[in-house]
């Protein structure tokens, strides 16, 4: 009969329990809204800190799932004071301070699908803990296993490997992002060799954690050999291209021929390098296009680098003028209409040369450098055309156009005698 009261009188509690814990996520409600509304307004001051206020709007969203576990905080403790049970309004409040600060922690993580799954992975783990669950659930998953030969390999395994190494894999992504952007701000460095630094951190941390992961998960390292001998025979059946790539994007970077922003051109393609890749390179060009490069092509092909020395370029351009100019004006007033174009550089004054005497004109070729190649060269070169059909018209200078003298022969007069009259 005292077991029956007992169990009866802490049904009850459990029941109230339950009941506190719906007040209190009724109460959260209104006043989570509340104080989201509040807090957004004081978040839009926060200026020159992009991760701060990221972490700010994240937890302003969750307003109400903070007043819930806030509320849930404060009931525990008034049932702690008066001796009441609180078991079941523990367990709420555990679990609901660990989705707060999962899903808040794991907005680091920019793939929100990923971030989610990783928030909830992190919740069960954390809800076996707190219901003592942990020992019954990993001997069912280790129950789980299948043997090749010496090495049993169980479902426990596969999810504690599988957990591990991407915890850890992506600590060392984010670490190497960390160094990478601290290499970006450093003057001291020149942009290849930061892309080449932060290429090998990130290999070498990620090779690292994966071995380290592995080898905590209690997997036996020496049965990677397998692995390792299966991926040399990939690479020399059908991985060359791809291995070839790789090498040859480490080669660019070691000898520094190109490096992101410079201005290129290869085969067709002429544009800026956007990023260096393991892979590729990143071309874009003046009409918006992107190209992915395939490193190889940078080793074995002709590569026209604009700015390998110096942004200077120079830049020519040919025309004609009719064979009754004036040769020297003419080159005077194309160095000076060459002068009036904006992106027309400093660096070396223009020259105009006289190259040629065609069948209709006095051909010219006008020299002149620009700063800034990457913005185009055929909008620069209309530009100055523009400038010079402009000075010349002024000048009446004629630009002539092709043209050909017929002359015609008056043919001979071909005298005739008379025929006899009997003929």
């Amino acid at each position: 009969m005292t077991r029956e009261l007992v169990a009866l009188h802490w049904n009850e509690w459990t029941l109230l329990q339950l009941a506190l814990v719906g007040a209190a996520w009724l109460w959260a409600q209104p006043l989570g809204r509340w104080l989201e509304r509040r807090l957004e307004e004081q978040a839009r001051r926060i200026k020159g800190n992009p991760d701060l206020l990221r972490l700010a709007v994240t937890l302003i969203r969750r307003s109400r799932l903070l007043v819930f576990v806030v509320s849930l905080l404060v009931l525990r403790l008034v049932l702690l004071a008066a001796d009441l049970p609180e078991a079941t309004l523990a367990i709420v409040l555990l679990l609901s301070a660990a989705w707060l600060f999962l899903s808040v922690a794991t907005r680091i993580i920019r793939n929100r699908t990923l971030a989610r799954l990783v928030a909830l992975i992190g919740w069960i783990y954390v809800a076996l803990l707190v219901l003592d669950l942990t020992g019954p659930v990993f001997q069912a998953l280790d129950y789980l296993a299948i043997s090749i030969g010496e090495f049993r390999i169980s479902a426990l395994l596969l999810l504690r490997a599988g957990l591990v190494t991407a915890g850890v894999i992506w600590c060392a992504i984010f670490i190497s992002h960390i160094i990478e952007n601290r290499l970006k701000r450093s003057d001291d460095v020149s942009p290849s060799a930061k892309v080449l630094f932060s290429k090998l951190v990130r290999i070498g941390l990620v090779i690292g954690a994966g071995a380290f992961a592995l080898s905590a998960s209690g997997v036996d390292l020496t049965a990677l050999t397998v692995v390792s001998g299966a991926i040399g025979v990939g690479i020399g059946f059908g991985l060359q291209k791809v291995v070839s790539n790789f090498i040859s994007g480490i080669i660019i970077l070691l000898d520094r021929s190109v490096k992101p922003g410079d201005t290129i051109a290869v085969g067709d393609t002429f544009g800026w390098i956007v990023d260096l890749r393991a892979r590729f390179v990143s071309v874009m060009t003046r009409d918006g296009r992107k190209y992915l490069i395939p490193n190889e092509d940078f080793i074995t092909k002709e590569v026209i680098n604009w700015s390998y020395s110096d942004e200077n370029v120079r830049v020519d351009v040919e025309f004609g003028v009719a064979y009754d100019s004036d040769p020297h004006q003419v080159t005077a007033i194309a160095i000076v209409a060459a002068q009036t174009v904006e992106r027309v550089s400093s660096y070396k004054e223009p020259v105009c040369w006289l190259t040629g005497f065609s069948a209709s004109s006095l051909d010219f070729k006008l020299r002149f450098w620009i700063t800034d190649p990457r913005n185009g060269l055929t909008n620069v070169r209309g530009q100055v055309l523009m400038a010079l059909w402009d000075a010349f018209k002024q000048a009446n200078i004629e630009i002539p156009f092709p043209q050909s003298d017929i002359r015609f022969r008056t043919p001979l007069e071909i005298k005739r005698s008379p025929l006899p009259d009997d003929f």
